[in-house]
């Protein structure tokens, strides 16, 4: 279970980010970049259920390489939501703008626990796979 650990916690990470895409949509709505066509609501539950889907799979030993990919690509594709709340925060107090700042680096390590979960998943005998206990 140790070596899954990684696995489930962004499982986990995931889901409740999925989970309030739908709860509490409003947020996400604001940072959906305007070159987008549609409307940023349909973006932003479009994305929830991609972390909902990326999460369930990376919990389950027999898909969790290919939800890591999942995982990875997605973390990649919301860097332009990460991009305009900078720019819209930019006037902000600056302990706002410095978390919306600090957002953007954030991306590159997801990007690599995802890449790592995968690979870890793709491991033959590896506890990640489910082939070990």
């Amino acid at each position: 279970m140790r070596d899954s650990a990684p696995a489930v916690t962004l499982a986990v990470l995931l889901a409740g980010a999925g989970v309030t895409h739908f709860a509490r949509p409003r947020p996400y709505d604001s940072i959906v970049p305007r070159w987008l066509p549609g409307s940023p609501r349909a973006w932003t539950y479009a994305s929830g259920a991609a972390e909902l889907a990326a999460g369930a799979a990376i919990a389950c030993p027999r898909t969790r390489r290919a939800g890591g990919l999942a995982a990875a690509a997605l973390f990649a594709a919301v860097f332009p939501a990460n991009v305009q709340m900078a720019i819209d925060w930019r006037h902000h107090a600056a302990p706002l703008r410095a978390a919306a700042i600090g957002r953007l680096p954030l991306q590159a390590p997801l990007i690599w626990w995802a890449l790592r979960v995968s690979a870890q998943a793709a491991m033959p005998g590896a506890a990640a796979n489910g082939s070990a206990s």
